[in-house]
């Protein structure tokens, strides 16, 4: 075959090569879905603002007003969470007067970075939201009135405007956490114009603000992911705040350099600082490592230390809160993702272990193994510690020991380790990067699985099912769809989801997407195609792939098979015999020429399943699987002849195997044309040729000779169906010539006539 042709095929095919007997897995999407496949199918709907981009940098899902609240660039927007964004409202909020240019002045670029761009949106009471923006390296707070439930109200209150300092970063893009608890906003934050002053703040409120001890070196280079507050017990007096992050922190055991840990960190809600010592300072901030790592021989351990994302699965009855950390790794050589689940009971163990002691910066960090005073630190004012002759209502009521442990010993010494010790998801040589994580809990026919959506760098969500078969075995990653959300690849930033709509909200700068969480239909019409598909959320209902629903009277019709997706088992008396032994799949004609080259195409529906072809020769009793050599080649789009030979005639039947099922999907009969053959049917072109073959037949001769003979076809039909046009053609080539020579010549007879006698004296 010759080179250029080889190429062209390469081109046209997407030819990337393996083994017949390899399979994808299910680490490879089942299901890829463009942009357009999602509009096409109702499946999404975008909002971009009314000028094309949003500069998104906040997004409050409302789901008891039923409103998405958005926060952009000198902008804020509601949108009802309807079908197609109808009615939304807007809000223009720029900074003050001079501030721009102020900004300017200081070396900010004016673009960028000089603008008010909304980083917080909080529930302030029944019928206003907390607004801050950066304002240009101004921080401001303001009121947005946004009406009560059923009423779509957006306006901004020009009299609530007070200073955001401490409660918003100068910088858009300085990452950031904040959570309003009972009129005050608790932020963690970088809270200078430089970005060096980095701090936990609690403000707003009638109390004094709190802020973390810039002595006692709390922080290092914190990046803040989340803060929210998770209620302990029943007693609302130990409610605490927690805030997870990553910090880059001094080597361990006095090692040179610096390494990237990941944090889980918490304050309690009624801490009012010390009276002597911490005053107006957090006298109960203690913070400990979140452990994320895959275990490796010998004892070795691969860290996943950066964290992307948190995202909190609250509990049904029965349930513990869960904590689902998206980790990536910090390596320049090694890049991974891993997501790793932690039970709220173990992070609460933890804080109650031992607190972590180093005697000096080049020693090692231990358990402390002195004494631990009373209220021990970190503890809230609560009934725990208001015992009978102990009125410790109050942190500042609590003993100077007691505020300077805490301030010494804010590490607690062992690590949050994640649930079964390992991450339930690794992701290892990705095009792209994952940035945001949102979890469901959907109960299926046969058990109970969390549906994991992963927004990523390109603007795509992945949806994951990690199988857990048992404690000591690794989960199986199924990755049921990738969906690329917006047109344009940008990083997802923000990502909400609404168990109760089935919707999930997808943020980026450009705009916001709202994504159905399931699309049972798309998985096809039959019942094999449905349970393959091992989406918790459909099933096959004797007739179609339909929305599961538990406790419904079709029970006995539904088909579902999450775990293992076996067909065979699940399918029975739904036609899946005729449709694995191909019966309803047609026989297609293909003609290949000797010597040329020729490609069957096949095409699976799933990427994860395994594809293998099999030869029934004329006259042979049973089919013979086909081998691949240096002729003939596996591809993923089908199988490639590089140069086809008689004896490759035959029908060759194309298979695919998948979790054990294996079904025909196509039937190609392939006729080999002899070389002779192909020669009398291209005689040497005669001009003046009376008869000619009915112009009908090209689109035959082009299947038949391949590429390597294109120019041949091309000449022959010039000649012999076109010599009129070919006549024309080359006329108007001499009649184009001739006008050009003339425009040369009058061109050069012009300048001649120009030219002055020095000139012509000089040539």
């Amino acid at each position: 075959m010759a080179p250029s042709a080889w190429a062209v095929c390469c081109l046209l095919g997407g030819l990337l090569f393996r083994g017949s007997s390899a399979s994808p897995g299910p680490s490879v999407p089942r299901l890829r879905l463009s942009y357009r496949d999602l509009l096409a199918a109702n499946r999404s709907s975008i909002f971009l603002g009314p000028r094309g981009s949003l500069d998104l940098q906040v997004m409050y899902l409302d789901e008891y007003r039923d409103r998405l609240f958005l926060g952009g660039r000198d902008t804020l927007y509601s949108l009802r969470l309807d079908q197609a964004w109808p009615d939304p409202r807007e809000v223009v909020w720029p900074p003050q007067p001079g501030q721009r240019e102020e900004c300017v002045r200081k070396g900010r670029d004016a673009s960028t970075e000089c603008a008010n761009f909304v980083r917080v949106l909080q529930p302030h009471n029944r019928t206003h939201l907390l607004a801050c923006g950066t304002g240009a390296f101004r921080p401001s707070c303001v009121l947005i009135a946004v009406g009560h439930r059923g009423e779509h109200v957006l306006q901004l209150e020009p009299g609530s405007l007070e200073s955001g300092r401490g409660r918003c970063p100068h910088e858009p893009s300085r990452p950031f956490a904040s959570t309003f608890v009972g009129g005050e906003l608790y932020t963690g934050l970088t809270a200078d114009f430089l970005g060096r002053e980095a701090m936990i703040f609690r403000s707003g409120g009638p109390r004094p603000a709190l802020r973390s001890d810039s002595d006692q070196n709390l922080l290092h280079d914190p990046r803040f992911v989340m803060a929210t507050r998770i209620p302990e017990n029943s007693d609302q007096d130990d409610d605490k705040v927690y805030f997870f992050f990553s910090e880059t922190v001094p080597a361990p055991d006095g090692g040179p350099g610096r390494v990237t840990v990941s944090r889980v960190g918490r304050v309690c809600v009624n801490d009012a600082g010390g009276q002597r010592v911490l005053v107006n300072k957090w006298s109960t901030f203690l913070k400990a490592r979140l452990l994320c790592s895959v275990p490796g021989p010998g004892g070795g351990e691969a860290h996943f230390d950066q964290l992307e994302d948190v995202f909190l699965l609250w509990p049904r009855a029965g349930r513990s809160l869960e904590v689902y950390g998206l980790f990536r790794t910090v390596s320049a050589v090694f890049q991974g993702f891993a997501v790793c689940v932690y039970r709220m009971e173990d992070i609460w163990e933890v804080f109650k272990g031992p607190f972590a002691h180093q005697d000096g910066p080049q020693h090692q960090w231990g358990p402390y193994g002195g004494k631990v005073p009373f209220p021990r630190p970190g503890m809230c004012p609560s009934k725990m510690t208001a015992q009978p002759g102990r009125p410790f209502g109050s942190t500042k009521d609590y003993p100077d020991e007691v505020l300077q442990f805490a301030r010494a010993h804010p590490l607690m010494f062992r690590p949050v380790r994640p649930r079964g010790s390992r991450p339930i998801l690794v992701k290892t040589h990705l095009s792209q990067q994952l940035r945001q994580i949102v979890v469901d809990r959907v109960e299926a026919e046969d058990g109970t699985y969390d549906v994991i959506f992963l927004g990523t760098d390109s603007g795509s969500v992945l949806k994951v099912l990690a199988l857990q078969a048992g404690a000591t075995v690794e989960p199986e990653e199924v990755v049921l769809e990738e969906l690329q959300v917006f047109k344009v690849p940008t990083p997802i930033t923000e990502m909400e989801i609404s168990v109760k709509r089935q919707m999930l909200y997808v943020g980026s700068k450009l705009g916001v997407a709202r994504l159905q969480l399931h699309h049972c239909e798309t998985y096809g019409s039959a019942c094999a195609e449905c349970c393959l598909a091992r989406d918790p959320y459909c099933a096959w209902d004797g007739t179609t792939c339909t929305r599961y629903r538990p406790g419904t009277s079709k029970r006995r019709f539904r088909r579902q098979d999450i775990r293992h997706g076996n067909p065979a088992m699940q399918c029975t008396g739904q036609s899946q015999g005729e449709e694995a032994a191909g019966l309803g799949v047609e026989t297609s004609k293909v003609y290949g020429t000797e010597h040329n080259s020729t490609f069957l195409q096949c095409l699976p529906k799933s990427p994860q399943a395994a594809v293998r072809w099999f030869l029934q020769r004329p006259g042979a009793d049973g089919p013979d699987q086909v081998k691949t050599d240096e002729r003939i080649l596996y591809t993923e789009q089908g199988l490639l002849f590089r140069r086809l030979s008689r004896l490759d005639a035959g029908t060759y039947i194309c298979t695919t195997l998948e979790h054990g099922f294996s079904r025909t999907i196509a039937r190609l009969a392939l006729e080999v044309i002899g070389a002779e053959q192909l020669h009398s049917l291209f005689p040497p072109a005669r001009a003046g040729l009376a008869s000619a073959p009915p112009k009908a037949w090209y689109k035959d001769f082009l299947q038949l000779i391949g590429f390597a003979n294109l120019p041949r076809v091309d000449e022959y039909c010039e000649r012999v169906w076109c010599p009129a046009r070919s006549r024309a053609k080359q006329a108007k080539g001499k009649s184009w010539a001739g006008l050009e020579l003339g425009k040369k010549v009058k061109s050069r007879a012009q300048v001649e006539r120009n030219r002055t006698p020095r000139e012509v004296e000089a040539t």
